[in-house]
């Protein structure tokens, strides 16, 4: 009897009308899941260096190569000064150079691959998402 109850209730968890997240099992406890995907910190020089004077660190922006996005919703972590002297969080101590200025932003290690891909053969932009 116990055999004909248990065939039952997997045929019926097999069932059509059962959706996948439903059949699935709950996990096991201490299953760890991977990790989510590390930030790193990019230095990225952009084309214009008034932009720079508008961002300030915890600001999303879009990073543009021409008119193809290379990195959406980035966060600004430092816009090192123009003063020679670094801003609170800068990484490098001076943001003007030829031709631009340097803003750091926290993106993930494929899209920073991206972004120094990008900057070789074209200006880059910023966008304020």
């Amino acid at each position: 009897m116990t055999a004909a109850v248990l065939a039952a209730s997997a045929a019926q968890s097999a069932s059509p009308e059962t959706g996948p997240a439903q059949q699935r099992e709950p996990a096991a406890a201490g299953v760890r899941h991977p990790p989510r995907q590390s930030l790193v910190r990019a230095p990225v020089r952009i084309a214009d260096a008034a932009v720079a004077v508008l961002l300030h660190p915890g600001d999303r922006v879009d990073v543009l190569a021409g008119a193809r996005v290379v990195a959406a919703g980035a966060t600004v972590v430092a816009v090192p000064g123009t003063t020679g002297r670094p801003s609170a969080d800068a990484v490098v101590p001076d943001s003007s150079g030829p031709g631009g200025a340097l803003v750091v932003l926290a993106v993930s290690r494929r899209t920073a691959a991206s972004l120094s891909g990008a900057a070789t053969s074209s200006p880059l932009a910023v966008t304020l998402c």
